[in-house]
């Protein structure tokens, strides 16, 4: 691929063409600007006034604390689809992640804290102009993850407080204000519809906020304790808990607490590994809430499970009200049925059953069945009312695989998303060639995966298949025998020195999940800048071709594209300095969450209108992009042609072969037609003249370049033909059969 690509797609045998609208599209799909609920009436929320203290005595504040309630919101919710016959019209048990596919191959990741809108708008009005659509048409963009907008944070007496996770600690099914309102949301599906996409939305089965549902729980009222891991501790045994320090209403417990916690018969104790770990913020799982009078007068001290930060309180799936998951369900019905997403996002859900050890280890907290049951339960009430599922499901590739089988119909790519990462970072694409090799072997269908450049989270590097599930495993790397653990080891090691540390300032260590950076600067670090103010115009290009080349490792294979606006804009990451109340507490991750101005529509303003500082941008704006035919936007929209007019996103992946160099990776796809599409990289910082050779290819097949049909040769008798590619990028090949 080259600068200067027009963004025409090619005929197979008939050369170049130009795109035309329906060719972007799906145009049988029924069109409308207005978002009509699938509810049999407009869902009425209850409202109460403050009076009075707010305390569990008062029943004006527990009627209050009622009209925010998210159980309460989703019983409601579920009244309007029992007894209906459109309940049973589709096909619910089995997931259909080609189907999913189909629907929408070409994600659009939104951020609404760091997106810039025009002055006074709201995120999701921004999200509902016909011009961002219409640019989203043109790159080939079919679908719209929003992130998490509605309300989240917590509540402390009769104050709203704020979100201690980027809005994944929802408190509520009302979209919160400072993103939009419902008719918003539902006039941005309207226009997704118009233009043939999808809009997806969040739901979060692992956990809540410290919202109303937390509280009345606290209070001990009705069924809300069963929504969450929480036990009632006896107050003959509060002088086991710690104290809690003034102004705050929990406090993290130390492992010597858990201990004594768990021999009293009270919780199960440690589980598996202790998420954002960090001495003397949190040290466990589990944290003490302070004493709370109910509404029967009886004050009570809880201890309560909590995977993430300790305003997030975990779900129990599995208590005999089944609280929690009626919560979960009416919350994904709200955003399916009332709201007009067609999809949902299955944050957290790998962690929805824990099971105390019968051998005196730590619990059982991560691939239990009660969280592949709990997601085919999610999962499955999505698609009866039509819509898909993805989950970000960061453990074993065993463990997609089984959720995956009647779960969520696509799963997030985490073990080659560090894997193209490393094989940038270091020139060497063995350990991404070993990722992709495991996850086909173990018969995960690169078709059912989340393909993504950057998000709103870290680098990951967990490499939780290796430093965890196969940990002990015997596997061979650069020609030695090692271990799992090993294995993961050397390359965290690697991505530190090559991404992060005194050379790279610019790039942060997040815990132990990962490395704070954007694209951009993955890139910069990558071919040596040590200081982001050094990045002049040459600079940019080299950052921009190889953000190319890695977006084609993305959308070159089976599966969803997914990109960000701080991939579209080319985002840099923030100066710690600019952020630095975001991350006094050590999450790093709002380094480079920097708000960008995707359509140029905020001027001159230096924030996002939730705080966020503007960062730098290397590409420009969306409208200034797309009337340059080499910005980085144009030259996507080529690559989003090709997959598209190819059928890539449901090719079939048939060949990782192995290479003549090291820094060179090639995919082999079957098509529909019998070709074969080939992706080939070059992650090298030098340029290779190599081969390829596959098993898969015939013999005296014409070998082309898939932008341009050029004819580049025939593969020989070796199954091999030759190819040349300039340091860090790559290649489209179409072979043909003779």
């Amino acid at each position: 691929m080259t600068d200067g690509a027009d963004g025409g797609t090619v005929d197979e045998g008939t050369g170049p063409i130009d795109l035309t609208y329906a060719e972007h599209f799906h145009p049988a799909r029924p069109r409308a600007l207005r978002h009509r609920p699938k509810v049999r009436s407009p869902f009425e929320r209850r409202s109460a006034g403050r009076d009075g203290e707010p305390i569990g005595t008062n029943p004006a504040y527990v009627a209050w604390l009622r009209g925010q309630s998210m159980l309460a919101d989703a019983d409601a919710i579920a009244r309007q689809f029992s007894g209906r016959g459109a309940m049973w019209q589709n096909p619910y048990a089995d997931p259909d992640p080609r189907g999913a596919v189909d629907t929408a191959s070409v994600w659009f990741t939104a951020y609404p804290l760091s997106f810039m809108t025009r002055p006074g708008q709201p995120f999701l009005a921004a999200m509902a102009e016909e011009e961002l659509w219409r640019a989203f048409a043109a790159i080939g963009v079919e679908g719209v993850h929003t992130g998490p907008v509605k309300r989240a944070g917590g509540i402390s007496g009769w104050e709203h407080t704020p979100s201690v996770d980027g809005h994944f600690d929802r408190i509520s099914t009302v979209i919160d204000p400072a993103f939009g309102s419902e008719a918003d949301f539902r006039a941005m599906c309207g226009m997704a519809t118009f233009h043939g996409g999808t809009v997806i939305d969040d739901v979060v089965p692992g956990h809540t906020g410290k919202g109303a549902d937390f509280r009345l729980a606290e209070m001990g009222y009705a069924d809300y304790p069963g929504i969450f891991h929480m036990v009632e501790i006896d107050p003959e045994d509060w002088s086991e808990l710690p104290v809690v320090p003034p102004g705050r209403d929990s406090v993290n417990l130390d492992v010597a607490t858990e201990e004594r916690l768990e021999k009293a018969g009270y919780i199960i104790g440690a589980l598996q590994r202790v998420i954002f770990h960090a001495p003397g913020v949190k040290e466990t799982n589990w944290s003490a809430t302070k004493a709370v009078v109910g509404v029967d007068g009886i004050a009570r001290r809880w201890v309560y499970l909590h995977y993430f930060k300790e305003g997030q309180p975990s779900i129990n799936w599995l208590d005999p009200s089944f609280a929690g998951m009626r919560l979960t369900i009416g919350d994904a019905l709200h955003s399916l049925a009332d709201l007009g997403s067609g999809a949902l996002r299955l944050d957290a859900n790998g962690f929805l059953g824990v099971e105390k050890s019968a051998l005196g280890g730590p619990a059982w907290s991560e691939g239990h069945p009660l969280s592949g049951a709990a997601n085919h339960l999610i999962a499955s009430m999505v698609r009866k009312v039509g819509g898909f599922t993805f989950q970000e499901l960061n453990l074993t590739m065993d463990d997609i695989r089984e959720v995956g089988r009647a779960g969520a119909d696509l799963s997030y790519d985490f073990v080659n998303r560090p894997g193209y990462h490393h094989a940038l970072a270091t020139g060497d694409a063995e350990f991404l060639r070993l990722g992709l090799r495991t996850a086909r072997d173990l018969g995960i269908d690169p078709a059912s995966l989340v393909h993504a450049l950057q998000n709103h989270d870290e680098m990951t590097y967990e490499l939780v298949h290796w430093a965890a599930g196969h940990r002990d495993e015997t596997l061979v790397f650069r020609g030695e025998e090692m271990t799992g653990a090993h294995l993961a080891e050397i390359v965290r090691g690697e991505l530190l020195d090559a991404l992060a540390g005194p050379g790279h300032p610019y790039n942060l260590v997040f815990t132990t999940n990962g490395i704070a950076s954007t694209i951009a600067t993955v890139i910069a670090a990558s071919i040596g800048i040590a200081d982001l103010d050094d990045i002049g115009a040459a600079e940019a290009e080299e950052i921009r071709a190889v953000h190319l080349m890695l977006a084609m490792f993305n959308a070159m294979q089976p599966g969803v594209f997914a990109l960000s606006g701080w991939d579209l804009t080319g985002m840099l990451t923030l100066p710690v300095d600019d952020v630095a109340d975001l991350v006094s507490e050590g999450d790093t991750r709002w380094v480079h969450r920097g708000a960008h101005d995707l359509m140029g529509f905020a001027g001159d303003a230096e924030r996002s209108a939730e705080g966020m500082p503007r960062g730098r941008s290397l590409y420009g704006t969306l409208p200034e992009q797309l009337a340059d035919e080499a910005s980085f936007a144009r030259q996507l929209q080529a690559i989003l042609a090709v997959r598209k007019h190819y059928r890539i996103a449901t090719s079939r992946q048939v060949d990782i072969p192995d290479v003549s160099h090291p820094g060179l990776l090639v995919l082999v796809h079957e098509l529909d037609s019998g070709s074969h599409a080939l992706t080939v990289l070059n992650f090298a910082g030098e340029p290779v003249r190599g081969t390829v050779r596959s098993e898969a290819l015939a013999t005296g097949g014409a070998v082309l370049d898939m932008f341009s049909q050029e004819p580049l040769g025939f593969v020989d008798d070796l199954h091999a033909f030759a190819v040349d590619l300039p340091a860090r990028r790559g290649m489209a090949l179409l072979v043909e059969p003779s």
